[in-house]
């Protein structure tokens, strides 16, 4: 017999996991399988690691794609693009022949403060401004423990509606009780949106195991009907219990009963894709780990979990496919589970196959999958249209500022960027000395001692160099300001008209801070370079999008990056990108060609990403990125007809996702035969 090496003491076999089980020693062993059932049930985290189940035959792909996020209703960040747009664009190619993808989704309701979303008779009103006609198609119910006590289930009725929106067609999951956004009193500040502790007490992690449960449930009243769909993609880490449910739990329902083998069948055969995007966010619940189990899986819970074996690998704590150590994960099912996993980008793909520091918990499982080609790094797309210079945007921007004069540009017309570099000192000089003019055009946003710098004479010999992330501490503002600093020092003796950095954006205050002491230690060593540094708290699009407009050079001195959708929309807009040689920032930019990259990448102290020479040479993050800010701003200065040409090469660059053998393209293949 093997143990799972996690605890000491006995797990006792009861219907239900014990509501403390996880806060004690215990050990669970792998007994012999007394059925097929139990024997399909303890083979399984191995034979789908390892692709040993034939992927079946799909004629065409009739998906569904789930998601907790979609830019087009809710929307946090990258994994609500991809939600929205994969299926719109895979619609209008592979729609006339057939094929569709659904968004599957809930439908939230309430107010956070900064997101509202509500019903309105037959109209959803989404909480990033748009509306969508639907039409209530049933009602399922859905048992879920609500409270500590483990074992007592409440009914909860999940309205079923759909919707047409663009090309795709959506269904949204509506239970108030798990997705009202109106928040508790307790909801931790930094918590918003889908991820808000609601006013019932829900969690992000409970909300979305119960997303799964909901999800599972509708597959069960669809399986064998022409809705049902024959592939599922699962968007991170919100959809994780999935696997789990669709193939665990019919297993366990047919040794119970065999007539439920047919649909214990139908379940288990149909695909699931797990689409991974940053590993650091898994869902992790503690405290609620026998709760959320005995949710998800009712009597049956002991009985799987007893036999919830993953296949072998070296982290003691991935033993069990439905915990990681002791503690409830929810993207863990899927990653032992799912059919195939995806990444969103291939270099992160090699990353956290590689790297504790990148893949967790999950580097082994990742490791074997990729070795047995069940998983594969698929650059995310994007709809260029939507992030290239657009006429009408300019114009809404220049209405907006009231007396700016943004141009249109393109590849072809760079001299327009540089008109729109003068524009915008033009812009942030009157935002600093103008201060009703600022709380009228930018006004939740905190700036600290802008400076008027009108009288900058030619734009052309001044570089711009901005960056408008999060405020994070993925995106290395930090690093940032010690490059700017080593930069200053070195070159404020020089005859270079220094550069103006505009850095800021929303999220952790404590990182503007530090942006406002970078601007006074620079200050102290020249005033005039002082001036050009624009630190600010807040965001406001018309702003984010002027500084792109007039910016030559974007910074990303990323800690990490999936993929990375901010250096594509800079890239589209001429303004280089100047990045670490991490995750997608490798895949999407070609260093010297349309960007800069750093010679060398860290990780934890041991180089993974450049020459062994390059690395003993530059030591760290730091060096390496301080080198490549200073190999960029000496491009600009002495040759400033190759920044150009780089431009134009990063203008016309192109990831939609409908290019020839683009990302869309492989997610077809992957759709239809389980490779790419």
């Amino acid at each position: 017999m093997t143990k799972l090496p996690v605890r000491s003491e006995l797990l006792t076999c009861t219907t239900f996991l014990p509501a403390t089980f996880n806060r004690k020693k215990f050990s669970l062993t792998y007994q012999v399988p007394s059925s097929p059932y139990i024997l399909e049930i303890q083979n399984l985290g191995k034979s789908q690691c390892l692709g040993k189940n034939a992927w079946p035959t799909i004629s065409k792909i009739n998906g569904w794609m789930l998601s907790a996020e979609t830019a087009t209703f809710m929307k946090a960040g990258g994994l609500g693009m991809i939600a929205s747009e994969l299926p719109d664009i895979f619609n209008v190619k592979y729609g006339p022949s057939g094929e569709n993808i659904k968004v599957v989704t809930p439908l939230y309701i309430g107010d956070t403060g900064k997101k509202k979303a509500f019903l309105e008779g037959n109209t959803y009103h989404g909480s990033e401004h748009c509306d969508i006609v639907v039409q209530k198609k049933q009602t399922i119910t859905v048992p879920f423990i609500d409270d500590d006590d483990s074992e007592t289930f409440t009914d909860h009725q999940v309205n079923i509606y759909c919707g047409h929106h663009d090309n795709t067609d959506y269904i949204f999951l509506d239970c108030e009780h798990f997705f009202c956004i109106d928040p508790h009193k307790d909801n931790p500040s930094a918590q918003d949106g889908c991820y808000i502790l609601n006013k019932h007490k829900v969690n992000e992690v409970e909300r979305f195991a119960f997303f799964s449960k909901a999800v599972f449930i509708l597959l069960k009243s669809l399986i064998n009907t022409p809705s049902c769909p024959n592939v599922i993609i699962a968007n991170d880490w919100h959809s994780g219990a999935l696997s789990g449910l669709t193939k665990y739990l019919p297993i366990a329902l047919a040794e119970k009963d065999s007539a439920n083998e047919t649909i214990a069948d139908s379940l288990r055969s149909i695909p699931i894709i797990h689409i991974a995007h940053h590993l650091g966010y898994q869902g992790w619940d503690y405290e609620n780990t026998a709760r959320i189990l005995n949710s998800l899986y009712g009597e049956f819970t002991a009985m799987i979990f007893k036999n919830a074996k993953s296949i072998k690998n070296s982290n003691r704590r991935t033993g069990n496919t439905l915990i990681v150590h002791d503690c409830y994960n929810q993207a863990s099912c899927n990653f032992h589970l799912a059919d195939r996993i995806v990444t969103v980008s291939k270099n992160y793909s090699e990353e956290v196959s590689k790297e504790l520091g990148f893949g967790y918990d999950f580097r082994d499982i990742l490791k074997i999958r990729k070795d047995h080609r069940t998983f594969f790094g698929i650059v995310n797309g994007y709809n260029k249209k939507l992030i290239s210079p657009n006429a009408e945007k300019i114009r809404s921007i220049n209405e907006y500022f009231g007396d700016t004069d943004f141009s249109m540009f393109d590849a072809n017309s760079l001299d327009n960027k540089l008109h729109n570099k003068e524009e915008f000192i033009k812009l942030i000089s009157r935002i600093a000395k103008d201060e009703k003019y600022k709380n009228e055009v930018i006004p939740l946003i905190n700036i600290y001692k802008f400076a008027d710098i009108s009288s900058i004479k030619d734009a052309a010999k001044v570089p711009i160099v901005c960056a408008t992330s999060r405020l994070v501490e993925q995106k290395g503002y930090d690093i940032a300001a010690q490059s700017i600093l080593a930069w200053t020092k070195k070159y404020v003796d020089d005859d270079f008209e220094m550069p103006i950095f505009i850095l800021g954006g929303a999220g952790n205050i404590e990182l503007f801070k530090m942006l406002n002491t970078l601007k006074d230690n620079i200050c102290k060593i020249n005033k005039e370079a002082g001036k050009r540094i624009f630190v600010f708290h807040g965001y406001k699009d018309q702003f984010a999008y002027a500084i792109q407009l007039a910016s030559d050079f974007y910074m990303m001195p990323c800690r990490f990056e999936p993929c990375g959708l901010t250096q594509m929309e800079a890239m589209a807009k001429g303004a280089l990108p100047i990045a670490m040689s991490t995750g997608g920032l490798v895949d999407t930019i070609d260093d010297h060609i349309d960007g800069f990259r750093t010679e060398v990448f860290f990780s934890e102290d041991r180089h993974v990403y450049g020459s062994n020479i390059n690395a003993r040479r530059l030591k760290n993050n730091i060096n390496a990125y301080n080198e490549t800010l200073e190999n960029a701003l000496l491009t600009f200065y002495e040759l400033p007809n190759l920044i150009k040409e780089m431009q134009r090469n990063a203008m016309n660059k192109d990831f939609s996702w409908d290019v020839p053998d683009g990302s869309l393209e492989k997610y077809h293949t992957l759709l239809h035969t389980g490779h790419i």
